[in-house]
């Protein structure tokens, strides 16, 4: 499953092996964490931002307004 890293733009890249999005149910746009986590070695995981957002918000123990929503294209633009 070896890969080649390539440039794009200024950064360099690795296309994910199909195994690698199915374990992981990506899909186009979802955000993932890269973490090194040895020498040479990194792991893969998907963002678990917006879930542990989520989470707290549900710890608050009130429930969201009529039709709230979580929009993740308008909580970017807040930035």
């Amino acid at each position: 499953m070896g890969k080649q890293v390539t440039r794009w733009g200024n950064s360099l890249a690795i296309r994910l092996p199909a195994a690698v999005v199915e374990a992981l149910a990506l899909k186009e746009g979802d955000d993932i964490e890269v973490r090194i986590s040895g020498e040479r070695t990194f792991t893969i995981d998907r963002d678990q931002k917006r879930l542990a957002a989520l989470e707290n918000i549900r710890r608050l123990r009130r429930p969201p307004p009529a039709g709230w929503s979580f929009d993740r294209e308008e909580a970017s633009e807040r930035r």
